[in-house]
């Protein structure tokens, strides 16, 4: 499902858990965006890099999330992250949610992380390994 102009940046396998399901049997909107929450910082952990700090982090600016279709029980999903853009003190990351086959896509969007000075509240430069990561 993935578009040759894009570089997966990361994939990640989620196994829905039945507390995830909602009065329709589906899975509940909400947890779209933990999965997608959940795959942001498993990539981030992954850099093996400082993307967080005493001094520095991250903070969810914007989301954008299309729901293209309810997500069964039982059933795995795996999350899909791209690199949009690269700013210079924000990284858009480009998301998707699919079957485990890459079938059906159950959501899409993007997100804007922008990174703060703690101290000050103010943004500040993308850490280094972020912008390596996002723009290899």
């Amino acid at each position: 499902m993935s578009l040759d102009n894009e570089k997966i940046l990361f994939q990640m396998p989620i196994a829905l858990r039945w507390r995830d399901l909602d009065a329709f049997n589906h899975v509940n909107n909400s947890n779209f965006l933990t999965y997608l929450e959940e795959a942001r910082i498993r990539w981030f952990d992954s850099l093996d890099e400082e993307w967080v700090t005493d001094r520095v982090a991250p903070l969810l600016a914007a989301v954008q999330m299309n729901y293209r279709q309810p997500i069964p029980y039982p059933s795995s999903v795996v999350v899909e992250l791209f690199a949009e853009r690269v700013g210079s003190t924000s990284v858009t990351l480009g998301h998707r949610i699919m079957s485990e086959d890459g079938a059906i896509l159950y959501g899409d969007g993007h997100v804007v992380m922008v990174w703060i000075d703690r101290a000050s509240g103010r943004p500040t430069p993308l850490p280094d390994s972020v912008r390596r990561a996002s723009s290899a």
